[in-house]
């Protein structure tokens, strides 16, 4: 009893799927997404010996990096919109800053006049505490 042999054509195929996905831009076990030979094997779920049995299609994989020459375009679009929104989450971040200020300051204001506002009512109520003296004239 040893182990059922492996299909070579279903590893290859594995390999090529993996390839196509990887140069596509829409890997997914792989978590860079990066072109190389070590993030193909790992899209492909193959075990390192068994992908290097397999050197026309990794050889073919390296061709078509080359002959693309750049980083997936999937990966160039994300790469952008990670820059839009770390410049909007800074901006953001300043945004709130700025409001904290104003909010600290509407506090302090806010607090000085409820102490006005207590100290105008005592003395409202001191005023009308006091008598007040008739000063019209009397009749005689």
């Amino acid at each position: 009893m040893g182990r059922k042999p492996r299909d070579r054509n279903a590893d290859a195929a594995s390999l090529t799927a993996a390839a196509d996905r990887l140069l596509a831009g829409t890997p997914l076990r792989s978590a860079s997404g990066k072109l190389t030979i070590t993030d193909l094997i790992t899209e492909s779920g193959l075990r390192r010996d068994v992908a290097y049995e397999h050197p026309v299609v990794i050889d073919s994989f390296k061709a078509r990096v080359k002959a693309q020459n750049t980083t997936p375009l999937a990966m160039l679009e994300l790469a952008e919109e990670n820059t839009a929104l770390r410049e909007k989450n800074d901006r953001l971040t300043k945004e709130l800053g700025t409001e904290r200020d104003n909010t600290a300051a509407l506090r302090r204001v806010t607090a000085e006049l409820a102490l006005e506002l207590d100290q105008a009512k005592e003395q409202l109520a001191a005023a009308a505490a006091v008598t007040r003296l008739d000063t019209r004239p009397r009749r005689k």
